[in-house]
C-alpha cells in the first residue's frame, strides 16, 4: 500500500512538472498585437499659416480606421484609404524644413549632391546606330552614259502579299517583262520604277529590296524582284525613298510601268 502511494506521487509530481513547463512556455510567446498605434503628425495651423502644430493621432490595427486627436480634445476619426486620410500623412517640403527646426538638425554643412550622370548607350543601341549610319539609299545602277530605249520594256505588274502581322510590313513582288538581251542592271532599274510608282499611289515611302530572280526564254526577258514596303524607314543597308526614286527614274527614261 506504501508503495502504491509513493508511486502515485511520483506521478503526480511529473504532471506537475509538465503543467509547469507548458506554463512557462506560453509565457515566453510573443505579446498580442496591440488594438491602437500613436504617432505624431506636423500640420499647419489654418489660423497662423507660418506656424506649426504637432498634432497626436492613433491608428487603429483592426479597422485600418486613423483616430486624430485634434488640439482642442476632440477626436477624428476617417479610413487610412480616403482622401483625408491619404491627405493627413502628406509632408510638404515647408512640413519637413518646420521638423527640422523643431527637431535642431542643421544641414548647412552637407555637401550638394553630385548631378546624376546620364544613362550611357547599351550594346544594343550602339549597334543599331552603327548600322544605321550605313545605310544607304537605293540607287539604279546604271552607267552614267545609258540612254533607255523605250522598246526594251514591255511592261510590269506589281502583286501584294499583306502581312498577317499587326502592324508589319507589307510584301509586293514585281513582275517586269523586258527585250531579250537587256543587261541585270537595266532589268532591276526598271523593276524598281514599277515598285515605285505604285508605292507612290498607296503612299508609302520607304521599300527594302528582298531578291531578285531572272529569266530569259524565247527573246524575252522576265524579272521577279521582292521588296517589304514600309511606313517607317527600315532597318537595311540599302533602302528606297519612293519619291527620290521616282525621280531618278523620270530623269534616267525609265518607265514606272
Amino acid at each position: 500500500m506504501q508503495k502504491r502511494f509513493v508511486v502515485t506521487l511520483a506521478r503526480l509530481g511529473i504532471a506537475a512538472a509538465m503543467l509547469t513547463g507548458c506554463g512557462s512556455a506560453r509565457d515566453s510567446r510573443p505579446p498580442a498585437k496591440p488594438e491602437e498605434l500613436r504617432f505624431a503628425v506636423l500640420q499647419s495651423d489654418a489660423g497662423a499659416p507660418g506656424k506649426q502644430v504637432l498634432t497626436r493621432g492613433r491608428i487603429s490595427t483592426k479597422s485600418g480606421d486613423i483616430l486624430i486627436l485634434e488640439p482642442d480634445g476632440s477626436v477624428t476619426e476617417m479610413e487610412l484609404d480616403s482622401p483625408e486620410g491619404r491627405d493627413a500623412f502628406a509632408v510638404t517640403e515647408a512640413d519637413l524644413m518646420a521638423l527640422n527646426a523643431n527637431l535642431g538638425l542643421d544641414l548647412s554643412g552637407m555637401p550638394d549632391m553630385a548631378p546624376v550622370k546620364p544613362r550611357e548607350p547599351t550594346a544594343q543601341e550602339k549597334a543599331l546606330a552603327d548600322f544605321a549610319a550605313r545605310t544607304r539609299p537605293l540607287r539604279l545602277n546604271l552607267p552614267t552614259s545609258f540612254e533607255a530605249n523605250p522598246k526594251d520594256f514591255q511592261g510590269a505588274e506589281v502583286k501584294s502579299y499583306e502581312s498577317n502581322r499587326k502592324g508589319g510590313d507589307s510584301l509586293v513582288e514585281v513582275t517586269a517583262n523586258l527585250k531579250g538581251g537587256v543587261d541585270a542592271d537595266t532589268a532591276f532599274a526598271y523593276a524598281t520604277c514599277a515598285l515605285a510608282s505604285w508605292a507612290d499611289a498607296k503612299g508609302t515611302p520607304y521599300a527594302r529590296h528582298i531578291r531578285t530572280i531572272r529569266n530569259e526564254r524565247d527573246g524575252k526577258m522576265t524579272v521577279g524582284s521582292v521588296f517589304t514596303l514600309s511606313g517607317k524607314r527600315p532597318l537595311g543597308l540599302t533602302v528606297m525613298t519612293t519619291q527620290d526614286t521616282l525621280q531618278e527614274c523620270k530623269t534616267r527614261g525609265i518607265p514606272a510601268a
